[in-house]
């Protein structure tokens, strides 16, 4: 799932092929960029904020992409190139001089803008836990201004904090003992906010452990929730239940809870 710590594991991999690397070829094959062109534009380095992906270069420019459900990025060493079959849906090419090719596929979103409006597309996104300026206290502040908001809706919502998507909303409400429907204000959130910037970053930056939320490698038990409905809770063995969070939503968003370990409390 392309979530906060997905894309800056992405991030680390393209700043080991790209940056500091001039491009021999950029191409953007989307309508709104057809015409642009980053050749000979060197590659600064890659940022991260949430789900977003900023691609900086020493033009002054920076190109924004964001992977959503579908989109994802390869690399192929020099000489290489993508097979004929997956050239339709890229949507970026990346070619350093004498080096790899970085190659966009299938992006729903690819924006060129100035490195000095980056605010203009991830201005609004609150504080993210793999960022260097990181705040918990804020993170805390834009979770409570809804205190009658579900828990995992507000886990949800890229301007509380960047970077939770639906695997980590399901899986904190579980390992923090809350049912997703619970109301942010009977919730410790500051508990919340620590535990989930301590999963995600572990997730982020450790080897075997990218979305791994029970310490357990074996298929079909790196999970406590998330995509476990019917099966057995790995703590308690009550059937894990799944409700679908919007009819038609094109994400596919899915809440999953134990009902033993994640009681509804009543008001």
């Amino acid at each position: 799932m392309p979530e906060g710590d997905s894309v800056f594991r992405l991030a680390v991999r393209l700043r080991r092929s790209l940056d500091g690397r001039t491009l021999r070829r950029g191409d953007l094959r989307v309508a709104a960029h057809a015409t642009d062109a980053l050749d000979g534009q060197r590659v600064v380095e890659h940022a991260t904020h949430g789900k977003h992906l900023l691609t900086r270069f020493d033009g002054g420019l920076t190109l924004h992409t964001h992977l959503r459900m579908q989109g994802s990025w390869t690399v192929t060493a020099p000489g290489r190139r993508l097979p004929r079959r997956l050239l339709p849906d890229v949507r970026v090419i990346l070619e350093a001089a004498d080096g790899p090719t970085a190659y966009g596929l299938d992006l729903p979103v690819v924006d060129l803008l100035p490195t000095r409006a980056e605010d203009d597309v991830v201005g609004h996104l609150g504080p993210d836990p793999l960022r260097d300026d990181w705040s918990a206290e804020e993170a805390v502040r834009r979770l409570q201004r809804s205190p009658g908001e579900r828990v995992a809706a507000a886990l949800l919502d890229q301007r509380n904090v960047a970077g939770f998507g639906n695997l980590w909303a399901n899986e904190l409400c579980f390992l923090r003992g809350v049912h997703p429907d619970t109301a942010v204000a009977d919730v410790d959130v500051p508990a919340l906010v620590a535990l989930g910037a301590r999963c995600l970053r572990f997730s982020a930056t450790q080897p075997g452990a990218h979305q791994v939320t029970t310490g357990n490698t074996r298929k079909g038990e790196q999970h406590w929730v998330a995509g476990r409905a019917g099966k057995a809770c790995l703590r308690c063995g009550t059937a894990v239940l799944v409700r679908a969070e919007v009819p038609g939503d094109p994400g596919r968003r899915r809440t999953w809870w134990c009902p033993h370990c994640q009681p509804i409390v009543s008001g």
